[in-house]
């Protein structure tokens, strides 16, 4: 079966069930920080940190996420509450970060990838809706995000932090500084509350257009400034 959304990049791992046994999950495929591992000490807190989340997010999909306490996650995932409490804040943290793992890195990845002559707007546009839509999403996955007012505003503060990798790779490709200039990171704030926003929408919607569809008309109306960055105003769009 094809994997869908969220699992695309996710990898099999096993984790330590209290009532079913070891057991195999999806995890993100990839450290969620941006750098790489330092070592083989950081390269296990990644792996921890990824089986944490993960055994959050399953268990909030099998029991609801009210009912998943900090003491569930961590035998989940075959560590102490203390050690849970080294990575994560709340659970509502964890189940985010399992969702939303290294999603604006690999949009920042194709972007710079991207065929000659390619536009910006156009390669933002695909690259996201490659990320966000390889295969139909799980709907109950996403409805999970908007279960809750804690699990949303999590989200939507993971999704602000997502904007940082988005806004580095605009600002290569139009010869700006992501630090110093504020064009990159209002398109990219742009971009990532179109996302959010189209999102919300097909969930609400229940039935017709695919996500991928309303992605895309979402993003057409921030395409004008994205095309606006081509435009001699701007230092236009050297190779990332």
């Amino acid at each position: 079966m094809a994997r869908t959304f969220w699992h695309q990049y996710f990898v099999r791992v096993t984790l330590l069930d209290t009532n079913q046994g070891r057991r195999a999950v999806d995890i993100p495929d990839g450290p969620i920080s941006d750098g790489p591992p330092a070592g083989l000490r950081e390269r296990k807190k990644l792996a921890t940190r990824d089986a944490l989340s993960a055994a959050a997010l399953r268990l909030a999909l099998e029991r609801g996420p009210e009912n998943v306490r900090v003491d569930d996650i961590a035998a989940a995932a075959g560590v102490s509450p203390r050690t849970y409490n080294n990575y994560f804040s709340s659970r509502e943290e964890a189940i985010c970060v399992a969702l939303t793992a290294n999603l604006a890195l690999r949009v920042r990845g194709a972007l710079c990838a991207r065929p000659a002559g390619t536009s910006l707007a156009e390669a933002i546009v695909d690259a996201l809706i490659a990320q966000y839509c390889a295969g139909e999403p799980d709907q109950a996955t996403i409805c999970l995000l908007f279960s809750s007012p804690a699990l949303r505003s999590e989200f939507f503060a993971t999704a602000t932090a997502m904007e940082r990798p988005l806004a580095e790779a605009i600002a290569e490709c139009t010869g700006q500084d992501a630090a110093r200039d504020l064009f990159p990171r209002v398109l990219a704030g742009a971009v990532s509350g179109a996302a959010r926003v189209a999102a919300e929408h097909w969930l609400a919607a229940g039935s017709g257009p695919s996500l991928a569809t309303v992605l895309r008309e979402a993003l057409s109306w921030v395409a004008p400034a994205l095309r606006a960055a081509a435009t001699p105003s701007n230092p236009g769009e050297p190779e990332c």
